[in-house]
């Protein structure tokens, strides 16, 4: 059971919509998660090469140019502007660097919640 104060200090600072449209993609979820661990501003270079090690199960330091620079256009693109326009990053789009904002890490708890409740069933096979 969640008590009051816990789901107090997860409430999101925007439209259920918005939240939702900023977590229904994987890269999307990753910039959150990666921005929820620093107070710092994160380049998208540096989020293009974390995502990119992730994507292909590989230690960042082997990923090639064309695997980081496939994330990071798609990251400029695309999901960057797309989490800054629901409010979830600040993202500046001249140099390229991502910020967290009041609906980073909250937006962050409820993945990792999401990510510790679900699994993927097996499956039996059909003989």
């Amino acid at each position: 059971m969640i008590d009051e104060d816990s789901t107090a200090s997860l409430a999101i600072p925007m439209d259920p919509d918005r939240a939702f449209e900023a977590l229904s993609n994987s890269r999307r979820r990753r910039v959150l998660l990666s921005l929820s661990r620093t107070s710092d501003t994160i380049t998208a270079g540096d989020l293009a090469v974390e995502i990119a090690a992730i994507e292909n199960g590989t230690d960042p330091s082997r990923i090639s140019s064309d695997q980081r620079t496939t994330v990071y256009v798609s990251l400029t693109q695309r999901h960057l502007k797309k989490l800054d326009n629901v409010g979830a990053v600040d993202y500046d789009t001249r140099s390229k660097t991502v910020a967290s904002t009041d609906a980073t890490e909250p937006l962050a708890e409820y993945i990792r919640r999401l990510q510790t409740a679900c699994y993927k069933p097996d499956t039996e096979a059909t003989t």
